[in-house]
């Protein structure tokens, strides 16, 4: 199957175009920025652009956007013409080219203020029945975008699944209290619990969405790391993690001492993918009890491609204070 990726140049775009001749895919791959896996250059709001990438085939995974760390550093019209018009362009193209399946990279980000519950109430069990209550320009315009999917789904028939996807980038964290507490590998190995994926296994979600949207037909799903927890839990974890924890993994806490880690004393939600373990069959290979196992062997936690797609960053500028400002 010939498939466009957007995006390319990005972390799960170039994760994707390597990854697709291994699931008999033939990728092409478009982005602003030229890459060694990027085919054609040119912006997803340019229609004459979008046409030329999508001559031939039969399915787009769309991971182009303008993310977070732009917040700060681009204006609304930006973000909007990026990830909306940009969207529905593609939307729009892709009917035309009689496309059979649509992936949509959207965030758990959408969530927003839904997955921030009050401190002194439970941690947020996030699933994809919570109505998003984006935060900032990113959230709105990716929940709009989504909605012109579901549109495009609707009027044209065109099989859609979006998948909002946690955290899986490598660059340090953008809150600066966590980064003066943690070292990163420390912060990441935690986030497994609960807002964090490999993005192998996220672009394994991705190709199996693709797969199985002709039948599906439309479809949002959570795409994170398994969490070891219960909804029972979400009590206990906003204060008492580690206790909570120990009862899933007995052994954690050795093999954090032995590193010299530390686990969080609470966490404010945990992001629930069983949704698309059980539509989609993913199988993801790097939850925490994974991540476990590597550091008590003392391996590199997360997935070879990790690594060697490494860091990217998202502007031309360094920033003395964290990876990207905060707005």
């Amino acid at each position: 199957m010939r498939v466009l990726v957007t995006g390319s140049a990005g972390h799960l775009g170039e994760a994707l175009m390597r990854m697709a001749p291994g699931a008999e895919l033939a990728a092409v791959g478009m982005d602003i920025k030229p890459s060694d896996v990027t085919t054609h250059v040119g912006s997803i709001s340019d229609r004459g652009a979008v046409r030329r990438a999508m001559a031939g085939a039969e399915a787009v995974l769309h991971t182009a956007t303008l993310h977070k760390p732009h917040v700060a550093t681009h204006s609304a019209e930006d973000f909007v013409e990026t990830n909306v018009l940009g969207t529905l362009i593609l939307l729009e193209e892709a009917v035309a080219a009689g496309v059979r399946a649509f992936v949509f990279t959207s965030t758990t980000s959408a969530f927003g203020d839904a997955m921030r519950p009050p401190q002194d109430a439970p941690a947020a069990w996030v699933s994809e029945d919570i109505v998003p209550l984006p935060r900032n320009i990113y959230g709105t315009t990716k929940t709009a975008a989504e909605d012109l999917a579901h549109l495009a789904h609707r009027r044209d028939g065109l099989p859609v699944i979006i998948l909002r996807t946690s955290r899986f980038f490598p660059e340090e964290d953008d809150d600066r209290n966590r980064r003066a507490a943690f070292t990163d590998a420390n912060l990441k190995a935690n986030e497994f619990l609960y807002r964090r994926a490999d993005i192998e296994d996220v672009a394994t979600a991705h190709f199996l969405a693709l797969a199985e949207a002709p039948k599906i037909g439309f479809e949002r799903l959570i795409i994170s790391a398994p969490p070891p927890f219960l909804p029972a839990d979400t009590v206990a974890l906003r204060g008492d993690l580690p206790i909570v924890l120990a009862r899933y993994h007995p052994h954690y806490a050795e093999i954090y001492a032995r590193l010299g880690w530390r686990m969080l004393q609470g966490i404010d939600r945990v992001y629930d993918s069983s949704r698309a373990v059980r539509v989609l069959g993913w199988q993801p290979r790097f939850d925490f009890a994974a991540i476990l196992a590597q550091l008590a062997a003392g391996e590199a936690p997360g997935s070879a491609l990790a690594r060697q797609i490494g860091k990217k960053g998202y502007h031309d500028q360094v920033f003395a204070d964290g990876p990207y400002p905060v707005a």
